[in-house]
């Protein structure tokens, strides 16, 4: 069995839709830095960063980056369809979630805590805001880019849901992405939403974010 370090309404549901695609057992313990309970203490002992999502193996190991457990989770399940079985198109899922967790993931980071990567930041709200704003913007401008380079066939994984199209419509999701994206790129605010009301995964968004 798996056991999966997360926290409601955060990146964590990633990791959660694909355990569902894979049909793998897996316990939830809830835990979040933002959000310290008993629970975090056992975060930060397999993962001193205290991030969500972390994943413990069945061995023991430890998996953390959003990517690297869904990699992970694709091939220790080479039968769920988390990726394409042809190789030049799992090729494209693996460099869509990279791209996703290089440039989306790390601006989130930023708008988050802009005092961590500015001095100025920590006592200046018009400086963090300023960062913000700028950090946001090149945000709306990665998922542009992320939209037009992976279209979906008809689904970004292609025949199924898989590791790509639950990693894009978390992090889209979380990261309030999702009105900029209707507005310039509807067609894959479209396939998002097709994502998260699929059968397999619903259960996951709703619970993640009820009646959003």
């Amino acid at each position: 069995m798996y056991l999966l370090y997360g926290k409601k309404g955060s990146g964590s549901a990633a990791i959660e839709a694909a355990l569902e695609l894979v049909a793998a057992p897996y316990r939830l313990v809830e835990a979040a830095s933002w959000e310290p309970n008993d629970a975090f203490a056992g975060l930060l002992k397999v993962n001193p960063l205290g991030q969500i999502p972390t994943l413990v193996l069945s061995d023991g190991s430890v998996l953390s980056e959003s990517a690297a457990i869904l990699i992970h989770l694709g091939g220790a399940h080479p039968e769920s369809g988390l990726f394409p079985r042809d190789a030049s198109a799992r090729a494209q899922a693996v460099r869509g979630l990279v791209f996703i967790a290089a440039n989306c993931y790390a601006a989130i980071s930023i708008i988050d805590y802009p005092e961590r990567w500015c001095a100025d930041a920590d006592s200046d709200n018009a400086v963090k805001e300023r960062i913000r704003a700028g950090t946001r913007e090149r945000l709306h401008r990665h998922w542009e880019i992320f939209a037009d380079l992976f279209p979906a066939r008809p689904w970004l994984s292609g025949a199924e849901p898989g590791a790509l199209d639950v990693h894009a419509a978390v992090v889209s999701k979380w990261s309030g992405a999702r009105k900029h994206l209707e507005q310039r790129r509807p067609d894959f605010f479209a396939l998002l939403q097709r994502i998260e009301s699929h059968p397999k995964l619903s259960v996951v968004f709703n619970k993640h974010w009820p009646a959003s």
